[in-house]
This record gives C-alpha cells, sequence and structure tokens, in this order.
C-alpha cells in the first residue's frame, strides 16, 4: 500500500482516448513494446480524455516560454499486464547490474533489489481499489525537447532506479551543471502544474491528473475541501 492508496475512487467513465501526437515529441517505437511489452490491442499513448486536454494546455504554455521546444511523452496508458511486465524486467535488470544470477540470490539481496524496484515502479494490483496510477490513463511520463530537436538532458534517464530520478536530487548543489539539471526539471514541473497536473514526489518525469496519487498530493497541500480520485484501473 502506498499512501494514496487511501483516496476513494469515484469512476467518471470518461473514456481513454488517442493522444494527438503530432503535437508533442514521441520516442517509436514505444520504449517497453520494443522490449517486448504485451500491449496486445492496447495502445501506450492513450490517456484519459481530460488528462490529454491537459496536457496540451502544458504544451501552449512551454511554448510561451521555450519557442519551439516540445512536450515528449515516453509513456502513458499501461495495462497491468505492462506494468508486471515492466516490473519483472526490472528487477532482472538490477540483478544483472549487481553482478549475480536469480538463483544465487540470498533472501536479503532479494528483498533489496524488491525495495529498489518498488521505489520506482508501482506494484502492478489487479485490485480495483489500488490499481497502478498508469493503468488509471490518468498519469504520463514526460520529458522535453528543445527547438533543435534534442531531447533537454535532466541529469538522469526516465526508469533509473536510483536517487538521481528524485525531482530535487540537483538542488542546492554548488556545480554549473547540477542548476542546468535543476532548472529543466523546474521547468518541466511549471508547465505541467500550470495545468493542474501533479507530480511524483520519487520520479522528475511523472505527472498525474485526476487519479489517486494526484488527488493525495493535492490534499497534501489543502487540508480543506479533499478531493477524490475520478480514474479507476482501465482493463
Amino acid at each position: 500500500m502506498r499512501p494514496y492508496h487511501q483516496v476513494a475512487i469515484f469512476e467518471c467513465g470518461e473514456p481513454l482516448m488517442a493522444i494527438p501526437l503530432e503535437l508533442f515529441a514521441v520516442e517509436s517505437p514505444h520504449p517497453y513494446e520494443k522490449l517486448g511489452a504485451p500491449y496486445g490491442d492496447r495502445s501506450p499513448y492513450y490517456l484519459r480524455q481530460s488528462v490529454i486536454e491537459n496536457l496540451i494546455q502544458a504544451q501552449n504554455y512551454l511554448e510561451l516560454l521555450r519557442r519551439k521546444w516540445r512536450i515528449q511523452i515516453f509513456d502513458a496508458y499501461r495495462p497491468v499486464a505492462v506494468q508486471q511486465f515492466m516490473v519483472d524486467y526490472s528487477f532482472a535488470q538490477a540483478v544483472q547490474e549487481r553482478g549475480l544470477t536469480e538463483a544465487e540470490l540470498l533472501p536479503n539481496q532479494r528483498q533489496e533489489i524488491w525495495q529498489t524496484v518498488y521505489e520506482i515502479w508501482a506494484v502492478p494490483s489487479l485490485d480495483e481499489k489500488t490499481p497502478p496510477p498508469h493503468s488509471t490513463g490518468a498519469a504520463v511520463d514526460v520529458t522535453l525537447v528543445d527547438d533543435t530537436g534534442e531531447i533537454v538532458n535532466m541529469g538522469s534517464p526516465i526508469d533509473e532506479m536510483s536517487g538521481r530520478s528524485h525531482p530535487d536530487y540537483y538542488a542546492n548543489k554548488d556545480d554549473p551543471q547540477a542548476e542546468k539539471y535543476h532548472a529543466h526539471r523546474q521547468l518541466l514541473q511549471e508547465v505541467m502544474l500550470k495545468a493542474d497536473f501533479q507530480r511524483n514526489p520519487k520520479e522528475w518525469w511523472h505527472f498525474s491528473f485526476g487519479d489517486q496519487m494526484w488527488a493525495w498530493l493535492n490534499n497534501q497541500s489543502q487540508r480543506v475541501n479533499p478531493v477524490t480520485a475520478r480514474y479507476g484501473r482501465v482493463l
């Protein structure tokens, strides 16, 4: 259970819709599809209708601040089966990076690796009360592309399982490069929050609107008139 799972979901029934990709930058083919993630007849480039509308607002605001810059969509809707695939993939990668094999893992090593994985990845839960954020069609992983078409350096890649993924990792560091990374992350946050998104406290790239995490973060900042989640899991 994560803290945001305490938030009640009152599904509004808004449909998943195709993101108008011509308005954004996109990695093609999709990074998880390249790994073999089982999307079936589902597309990773779908979101709830209101989430898409807000994402377009964020793109328009970005253009006011940085002419010809684009929001790049890394990932959006993610079926629970894909969530499970990526959790398992990330666990296997973490084992390999430690120079180990799964068969030789000691219980404490296995536990440590799973803790690292779940710092970044939501549990692929099938419980309707605890859906992974991306499985609601209300969460999106994004970065920025500059006016030359280059991906803006944020100081760490999306999905990196380390402290560098924390949004404020580079804050208050006396280093010009670190200051630049932090400024880029702050710009991304500014345009997304301007469009009513909330940012995952542990991931600089993850933003949501209308799901449990979004509601929980809103309620942390304003205790009066708490909000509930409007989007649950989409099968």
